[in-house]
């Protein structure tokens, strides 16, 4: 006698769904279905394709603020993420900075970025914002030396499993991280299992193949951590869009001394042989005189890109550009340098030290000269690991180019020596960051090697225009 009410019970329930208003993610992004033309919400745009109307997946937050407000029925299909559920693991008792980032974060409705220097302690800001918001959370960051980390600490912190994208791992779980790379590959498929989305160094999401780990994920909630937002091209403002706005920001000269190490810096001067000082003026002449005689102006956010596309129309252009890498080739490995590396390596022989240069080439001239190991991006990841842990026993100097500039924990460090480098202030200010892990008794220095009367004067002035570097 059951089974005619059943039966009509399910039909009921089956008009009940092909009626309702219902809001779907579909990779990377939400469809509304059976949705009156007059109730759609702002941002949604009618797909032929399919004949729904489409957004994208970053929308879902602010959707459902508006249906919420509008009083309007709807079945959230979106939705595939839970309570977390997971107690977090510490003894640590937060700094007042730290608990202050977390509650402005959450003054924002849990979206926002926080600006921290490197060596105060974001990831532990990252651990109070997940046991916070209690959903399942997505960590990503820019390199596998990265995600490595978090994994440790995520696994410390909340317990396993913890899920890992990227590296040739795939394993996703309630708590996962992931490489930038992979977060953008994969989202169209996962981009409705989290509703916590922490960017580390959240400076490189505005890159155009990066930005869809963004816009195709439905979390409501947001984290962007880093040491230095700004970008050169402007487009740091696009993480207010994607992320959510500064929060909470503190400065190295703010912290330092109390949580950070107390520093100093000293530039250093040096110059270039006779026969090096002939060659590199004239190959600054030659490649000065295309700009001068094209008319190119290299200031402002398009610059360079138009000289490079000049350089590559003609004969003398790529001269040009032949003659431009060698005035930085004679910079990077001036023999002046390496005598001054020598003599700063001597005068702190109970330090430890990272010297960095821009090149690969001069690393390893430093790492055969000095005996030291190199790590650069053809350095394995195992070989790598194992140079990060000696550094925090008995391994005293290590040379790298450009891959420890962000997210490399070695808190006995307390020396470093740029050697050369770009004149971005992120690079230079992250490079600073890598010594300032309080220990006891610890005074970091930073010294920056610079040929005199060279173009590295200007390089030095420019990435210097930061406040940590300021008297």
């Amino acid at each position: 006698t059951l089974f005619p009410y059943t039966t009509l019970f399910r039909s009921l329930t089956q008009c009940y769904r092909l009626l309702m208003r219902t809001l779907r993610f579909d990779r990377g992004t939400l469809l509304l279905e059976n949705w009156p033309q007059d109730e759609v919400p702002p941002g949604f745009i009618f797909d032929a394709r399919v004949g729904l109307h489409r957004a994208p997946a970053i929308r879902y937050f602010d959707v459902v603020l508006d249906l919420h407000r509008r009083g309007i029925p709807y079945e959230d299909q979106a939705r595939n993420y839970e309570p977390l559920e997971r107690h977090h693991h510490t003894d640590r008792t937060p700094r007042e900075y730290q608990a202050e980032a977390l509650a402005a974060w959450k003054a924002n409705g849990r979206r926002g970025t926080v600006l921290l220097p490197t060596g105060s302690g974001k990831t532990f800001v990252a651990e109070l914002a997940i046991a916070d918001a209690n959903r399942n959370a997505l960590v990503i960051a820019p390199t596998i030396n990265l995600v490595g980390q978090w994994y440790d600490g995520l696994r410390r912190a909340f317990g396993d499993p913890v899920g890992i994208l990227g590296g040739g791992v795939h394993e996703v779980h309630a708590l996962t991280v992931s490489t930038y790379d992979s977060a953008h590959l994969h989202m169209e498929r996962y981009g409705n299992r989290f509703g916590l989305i922490v960017f580390d160094e959240v400076h490189h999401l505005p890159g155009r193949s990066f930005q869809f780990a963004a816009s195709g994920c439905i979390a409501p909630f947001r984290l962007g951590l880093t040491a230095t937002l700004e970008r050169p091209d402007g487009e740091h403002e696009r993480v207010f869009e994607l992320v959510g706005p500064v929060v909470y920001r503190k400065e190295i000269t703010e912290l330092a001394g109390d949580f950070l190490a107390p520093y100093r810096t000293e530039r250093i001067t040096v110059d270039l042989s006779d026969d090096d000082r002939i060659a590199y003026d004239e190959a600054r002449r030659v490649w000065r005189s295309f700009i001068d005689d094209e008319g190119i102006r290299l200031g402002g956010q398009n610059g360079w890109n138009n000289y490079l596309r000049a350089a590559s129309r003609s004969k003398r252009g790529r001269a040009s550009m032949k003659a431009w890498r060698r005035s930085r080739e004679i910079l990077q490995g001036a023999p002046a340098k390496l005598r001054m590396l020598d003599e700063l390596l001597r005068r702190h022989r109970d330090g430890r030290v990272l010297v960095f240069t821009n090149d690969n080439a001069t690393v390893y001239e430093i790492s055969r000269t000095f005996l030291v190991p190199a790590i650069t991006h053809n350095t394995d990841v195992k070989e790598r690991r194992r140079w990060l842990s000696a550094a925090e026993g008995s391994l005293r100097v290590l040379a790298t180019s450009r891959v420890l500039n962000e997210g490399v924990d070695i808190p006995a460090a307390d020396i470093a020596i740029v050697l050369s480098g770009t004149g971005t202030v992120r690079e230079h200010v992250q490079r600073l960051g890598r010594i300032l892990r309080k220990q006891e008794g610890k005074q970091a220095i930073l010294y920056e090697v610079v040929v005199e009367n060279t173009s590295e004067e200007n390089t030095s002035d420019r990435r210097r225009d930061h406040v940590a570097y300021r008297d």
